[in-house]
């Protein structure tokens, strides 16, 4: 293998995994560290440079940092990174004097996002301090998108939400409530410079089954949030039957408990394993006595006498990869009103087919994955209107995007040439056996966290149900990380091959070995290292022997002890500091 080229910022970035999965790369170690120090400013304002919305997703985010986590390779349980940012959110100072300048003199062009929700509040956040007017229409009366129809308030508190909206919209951003776009061929002959899609997946799926418009006590699942969130509902049957086990089902069978049903059931056509819904999302249904019943297929509404009275369900039998089902036999359960919650998808009917704009499978906008332009050079999409439903934390990533390709179009220079992302590497030496970070490996097991009573919860709409971390809860808690931005940094021509380190590897992650091809070298390791998508650091060649120092980045827990060993310095402990362009600004360090 040729020698690793530890210069690529993409080789260290994985290494560090949380970030890594992170769709917005969130530096996470750092941030952690900086809880650990009590600076929860700073850690919030390491957070909102990626994230924009920390409080936000502190609460909601799908947490894709968390299965990355290096720690539930170490005692199974990853480290609570998204509760984490809730504890810097929570505990931060004032931030207004923070926040970007934005310049009086305006560069003179105009932007147009349609839809307030995550993407397009993100594109401003970050084109408004370049000087642009941002102009946002939005068909509701406030801002939030699906933040604010499709997340309940016991998930997230409107006050979290509307303080994160409030430091973009005050950057300046013209919003225009109430405003929905009917067309845009007339939106593009307002003379704006580029217009931005952020209008979400507004449209719930329907059931189409016997006896669906018979009755009135059949709502789509994010139509029914949205008017819990507006107010213009308050109250539902005794009797409530969710169809469909993702995320917005739990929101809608949770929301249901709170405006009056007594007996839930959440429907699912296949087995509990192969559930869309997040685990946590599960376990919280369930908590509140929410009955989650697996196997059963929709077939029809029973409708009596001009009422809903129930629903038949086909009960099936899967095979082991619930591919492939039989129909046991077929059972009615009584309701008083059914929430189909089976997913959502794209409407552009606003977009009229001949301005340009490519439209290809499901009737979605053809759009680059790098840069978010469509086939219509001046419209850019993002978050779900892009490529449908997915989590906050993409939208923001998305819109990043975005809002670089708009400054680039902008300024006439060729969309799809991306500003290189950067790194520093700075070593963590204070001394021959000392480090700036904490690398003793603590044993504490995952904090859980604490929840209103039961009997509260239901008592009052609103109230949040978790409580956060206490301050014992966060100080055992950002102890389990394992830095792994803190990295291993070998000089070959310094290492004497005395075997100290590997001797002293708590994980058996490195060899001095002849060099091979990967597929040998891999099975000639220590330990033999299996997981394909981490890579293997190689070495040049030890002025010794020829051979070279191969280690496992897959099993490494940074523990820093090959360093501490090493009688010629030729291990180092670096921190790797990975540097994202945004909008109008090269990779640098912000921090």
């Amino acid at each position: 293998m040729k020698p690793t080229d530890v210069r690529d910022p993409s080789y260290y970035h994985k290494v560090v995994d949380c970030q890594w999965a992170c769709p917005a790369h969130t530096n996470v170690p750092e941030y952690i560290r900086l809880i650990a120090q009590g600076r929860y400013t700073d850690a919030y304002m390491v957070n909102r440079e990626s994230n924009v919305f920390p409080g936000v997703l502190g609460r909601t985010c799908d947490r894709p940092c968390e299965p990355a986590c290096r720690r539930e390779r170490v005692d199974g349980t990853p480290v609570a990174i998204c509760r984490l940012k809730r504890v810097a959110s929570d505990l931060r100072d004032e931030i207004d004097d923070r926040l970007p300048i934005i310049p009086i003199k305006k560069n003179g062009k105009r932007i147009a996002c349609i839809g307030a929700g995550p993407a397009s509040l993100t594109v401003a956040n970050d084109l408004m301090p370049l000087g642009y007017q941002v102009d946002i229409f939005e068909k509701h009366e406030k801002p939030g998108g699906l933040m604010r129809t499709n997340i309940p308030a016991f998930r997230l508190p409107e006050s979290v939400l509307q303080e994160e909206i409030d430091y973009i919209l005050q950057m300046g951003v013209g919003i225009h409530y109430n405003s929905p776009v009917t067309s845009l061929r007339s939106l593009l002959t307002e003379g704006y410079d580029a217009i931005f899609v952020g209008s979400g997946a507004p449209r719930g799926k329907n059931l189409e089954l016997p006896g669906r418009y018979e009755v009135d006590r059949i709502h789509i699942g994010i139509d029914w949030l949205e008017s819990i969130a507006f107010g213009h509902i308050d109250t539902i049957g005794e009797r409530v039957l969710i169809i469909g086990v993702g995320n917005t089902a739990m929101d809608c069978c949770r929301s249901s408990r709170r405006m009056g049903g007594k007996e839930i059931k959440v429907m699912a056509r296949r087995p509990r394993g192969f559930f869309k819904a997040s685990p946590w999302e599960l376990d919280d249904a369930e908590e509140e006595g929410v009955e989650i019943i697996v196997n059963h297929a929709p077939k029809r509404f029973v409708v009596e006498d001009g009422r809903l009275a129930g629903m038949e369900f086909e009960r099936l039998e899967w095979d082991e990869s619930a591919r492939e089902s039989r129909t046991i036999d077929t059972v009615v359960i009584p309701c008083d009103d059914v929430i189909l919650a089976i997913g959502q998808e794209n409407a552009f009917p606003w977009i009229e087919r001949d301005l340009g704009l490519e439209v290809g499978k499901w009737d979605m906008p053809v759009v680059d994955e790098t840069t978010m332009q469509s086939t219509l050079p001046n419209v850019f999409f993002g978050g779900d209107a892009a490529w449908g439903p997915k989590n906050i934390i993409w939208a923001v990533a998305h819109a990043h995007e975005a809002a670089i390709s708009i400054h680039s179009y902008c300024e006439g220079q060729p969309v799809a040439d991306r500003l290189p992302p950067g790194m520093n590497l700075l070593s963590q030496k204070m001394g021959l056996t000392e480090w700036s970070y904490h690398n003793d490996y603590n044993p504490s097991s995952r904090q859980k966290m604490q929840h209103v009573d039961l009997t509260r919860r239901f008592q009052e709409l609103n109230v949040e149900v978790e409580l956060g971390f206490t301050a014992e809860q966060t100080a055992r808690e950002v102890q389990r990380c394992l830095n792994c931005d803190i990295e291993t940094d070998f000089t070959a021509n310094l290492c004497i091959e005395c075997d100290a380190c590997i001797d002293v590897c708590p994980v058996q992650c490195l060899t001095i070995t002849q060099n091979e091809d990967e597929p040998m070298l891999r099975s000639h390791l220590s330990a033999p290292a299996i997981n394909l998508d981490q890579a293997l650091f190689v070495s040049d060649l030890l002025p010794q022997t020829g051979r070279i120092m191969a280690k496992d980045e897959d099993v490494c827990v940074h523990c820093g002890l090959c360093a501490e060993r090493c009688p010629t310095a030729a291990w180092d402990m670096k921190k790797f500091d990975l540097l994202l362009p945004y909008a109008g600004r090269p990779a640098c360090n912000s921090s």
